[in-house]
């Protein structure tokens, strides 16, 4: 996963994996989602994501590092400051 946030142009972008963007749409005014091939989600662009958010440039990310389960144990999660 990459998280960008581009300051000249104040857009956020999270994108999943590097696959191709097929098709894009505009499920909120300023969300934009990118799709692949397959329909599955690829990323996502937050247009003038500075007004949308108090900070995009510092953001927390939370993950799992270990996947999740179904027995209902909680995963690992580390932490990132950026």
């Amino acid at each position: 996963m990459k998280i960008i946030y581009d300051i000249e142009v104040d857009v956020l972008r999270i994108l999943f994996n590097d696959s191709l963007i097929e098709e894009s749409d505009e499920e909120k005014e300023g969300v934009i989602f990118d799709y692949d091939k397959q329909g599955r989600l690829v990323g996502l662009e937050i247009l003038d994501a500075s007004q949308q958010m108090s900070e995009p440039h510092a953001m927390e990310v939370k993950y799992a590092i270990t996947p999740f389960s179904l027995s209902g144990k909680q995963p690992t999660l580390a932490s990132v400051a950026g």
